[in-house]
């Protein structure tokens, strides 16, 4: 298990405590958001339900991006890439089970297209060139990857990987992985809206609430105030 996530999961305790104090100094900080063009391939559905899965490091701050998008009807916190019996936070921690902390999305397409989630998700919720880490999070399971759950949805990922590279959107490659999508595991019930339930966290504040303010900023009219939340229900 490595550092940070030790440093996380002890943070953890200490915020379903109610201990909040200054115990998370130690930071490396949000990065600043990417301004990228929209995928020029798009999905073309009449659907008013669809999910996509996507991985990004830690699945506070990703999920808590997908909340603020209008269109998005539900996000959840979890696990994809591994099996059902090593899905749990513990274990997924230790970089071994094939997991990646990831975040399922519920939305409506009518409303927000798939290629405008993969906008965001490149843009604001990750930075897609980092190898197996994100921030302050090392290891697998905090890889950059998409589970796609159809051939379009992997056709207009693919593409738009293609179309980012080409146009030298970002300044080093992007390493976002398409995988096979095997099962998404909903996270511990701790884990869901910690974003919301814990906007004073260090980690939060410092890695996490700087992308919904970049969301904010850079898509001003796809972004909703009010959060979409696991707990307040389907």
């Amino acid at each position: 298990m490595n550092i940070f996530f030790t440093w996380r999961r002890a943070l953890l305790g200490l915020a379903a405590a109610g201990v909040m104090g200054q115990c998370a100094a130690f930071s490396f900080g949000a990065e600043e958001a990417v301004i990228i063009a929209p995928p020029a391939l798009d999905e073309t559905t009449q659907a008013h339900d669809e999910i996509a899965v996507f991985a990004g490091g830690c699945f506070w701050g990703v999920q808590g991006v997908f909340q603020h998008v209008k269109g998005v009807k539900r996000a959840v916190s979890g696990y994809a890439g591994g099996e059902a019996d090593t899905a749990r936070y513990e274990r997924v921690g230790e970089g071994d089970t094939g997991h990646a902390e990831s975040v399922e999305v519920t939305f409506d397409p009518t409303r927000v297209s798939y290629g405008t989630l993969l906008q965001i998700y490149f843009s604001v919720a990750h930075n897609p060139t980092e190898l197996n880490r994100q921030g302050p999070d090392t290891g697998p399971q905090y890889r950059s990857a998409i589970f796609p759950q159809s051939n379009e949805q992997q056709q207009v990922a693919q593409a738009y990987i293609a179309q980012l590279d080409a146009a030298g959107s970002f300044k080093k490659p992007i390493v976002t992985r398409l995988e096979s999508y095997n099962g998404f595991f909903p996270a511990e019930e701790e884990h869901q809206d910690f974003l919301t339930e814990h906007p004073t966290y260090p980690y939060i504040v410092i890695n996490d609430l700087p992308k919904v303010a970049q969301l904010k900023r850079l898509y001003p009219d796809r972004y909703q105030e009010q959060p979409v939340l696991v707990k307040a229900g389907p």
